[in-house]
């Protein structure tokens, strides 16, 4: 069963409804899977209660399980234990998820794991060494949705980058997840992944760069029909760097209506509002 082609992260009540009809039929390791699967939808919508209820449940039955639903039962309670804020509870689950993963030639879920592991390190070389490890391994696996981890892992590796500052090592991540993106034909996944790189020239001081881009990004989500808050603010950050503040105010305004509860922190939000006026 491929688990992954069923999911849609946008509507986890959606899927939830689909997992449960497909469960009717489903047996054996498919079954135990599928409920793996309802957990996470659980929590993706913080109903950490119920998701862990959901893994409770499977415990019996997992004794005669085979590897994936043993895996992907450690996978979904550590990420119920992340979401609710215990990683140092989560973390073991990851690690021990790595290992029957890779014991079991799941690859899919081996970068899976993988990349979770990096999710709950908090030192950044940590972060980095697991996310490259993943990345190697979905690059050289033969299963598709292993190989499908690309732009995620290089998108991964290039925020790690960049919070430590290192921004020519981060671009050619985040140039690396766009090209991902790009062979995946996913319009929104490609604009999110151009933001990353105009983002990352602009924390280079290559303003113009990322004004041209950020520019074009702003009609490409208009044209879709949608907005996109973040792109407003890189445009009001360029703008005023390039001593442009009276054309950079409206996009800060603009920014700011749009992200809603969504905002910056404060002094980067107040900074805005000057330039506003």
């Amino acid at each position: 069963m491929d688990i992954r082609s069923l999911w849609d992260f946008d509507d986890p009540a959606a899927s939830e409804a689909l997992f449960r009809r497909l469960l009717a039929d489903a047996q054996g390791d498919d079954a135990l899977s599928l409920r793996t699967q309802i957990a996470r939808t659980h929590s993706l919508r913080r109903q950490f209660t119920e998701a862990h209820a959901e893994l409770d449940a499977m415990l019996q039955a997992l004794d005669a399980a085979g590897a994936e639903p043993r895996v992907r039962h450690l996978l979904e309670r550590g990420r119920t234990l992340r979401s609710a804020g215990e990683r140092q509870q989560a973390r073991p689950l990851f690690a021990q998820a790595v290992d029957r993963a890779r014991d079991a030639r799941l690859d899919e879920l081996l970068v899976d794991a993988m990349h979770m592991l990096a999710l709950v390190e908090p030192d950044t070389a940590d972060q980095l060494a697991w996310n490259d490890r993943a990345l190697a391994v979905a690059l050289a696996s033969d299963e598709a949705n292993a190989r499908a981890w690309e732009g995620s892992l290089a998108n991964n590796i290039g925020m790690s980058l960049h919070g430590a500052g290192r921004f020519d090592e981060a671009l050619a991540s985040f140039r690396q997840a766009l090209a991902a993106r790009e062979r995946d034909g996913r319009p929104s996944q490609v604009r999110i992944a151009q933001w990353m790189v105009a983002w990352t020239l602009r924390a280079m001081k290559r303003h113009a760069e990322a004004l041209v881009l950020q520019q074009r990004l702003e009609r490409e989500w208009a044209a879709a029909g949608e907005v996109d808050g973040w792109v407003y603010a890189e445009l009001g950050e360029n703008l005023a760097a390039l001593g442009r503040e009276p054309e950079a105010g409206p996009w800060f305004s603009r920014a700011i209506d749009a992200l809603g509860n969504d905002l910056p922190d404060p002094d980067t939000l107040a900074r805005w509002r000057r330039v506003v006026g």
